[in-house]
């Protein structure tokens, strides 16, 4: 028997709509992102009003957004996805080694993770973000990690804005 995974950002706790399956993919992705040099917040409010399962940036100022599939079932119902594009410059979505590849978007990269790491089964096609929505998305993505930051160091804090 497993114990439940954790959520992938240690200052966010899980908000139980989330699968173990979901939070181990999410873990193991997030640990592949760092790898390739990139921080990485999950559940980031968009401003189509959408939330990402996991967005990334790098020193460069490149955006990859990764939505978490933890079965085919979950891929099935979503529609959503598409609104993302809008958001980064690459679309991955990352699943378990469970899950058949040729189910997804042929446009779209590909991660297969577990809990402890994850692999790029095949890159995203690039589309770059216009200079505005970048900034919105830096901006945005700073001020989330430094909420969370100060919730970590403080905890009974007061007056940190909802997410």
């Amino acid at each position: 028997m497993h114990a439940p995974f954790s959520s992938p950002d240690p200052a966010l706790p899980p908000d139980r709509r989330q699968s173990d399956t979901a939070l181990a993919v999410a873990r193991g992705t997030a640990r592949l992102l760092r790898s390739l040099g990139f921080a990485c917040v999950s559940e980031l409010s968009l401003p189509s009003g959408r939330r990402a399962d996991l967005v990334a940036m790098n020193a460069r100022g490149d955006l990859w957004i990764v939505e978490i599939k933890s079965s085919v079932e979950d891929l099935r119902a979503d529609h959503k996805w598409q609104d993302y594009r809008l958001h980064c410059d690459r679309l991955f979505f990352a699943f378990s080694q469970d899950m058949p590849c040729d189910l997804f978007p042929p446009d779209t990269g590909l991660i297969v993770a577990d809990a402890y790491g994850a692999h790029l089964h095949c890159d995203a096609p690039e589309h770059r973000l216009p200079a505005a929505t970048r900034k919105a998305m830096i901006v945005s993505f700073g001020l989330l990690a430094a909420r969370r930051i100060n919730r970590l160091a403080d905890p009974q804090g007061h007056g940190d804005i909802d997410e």
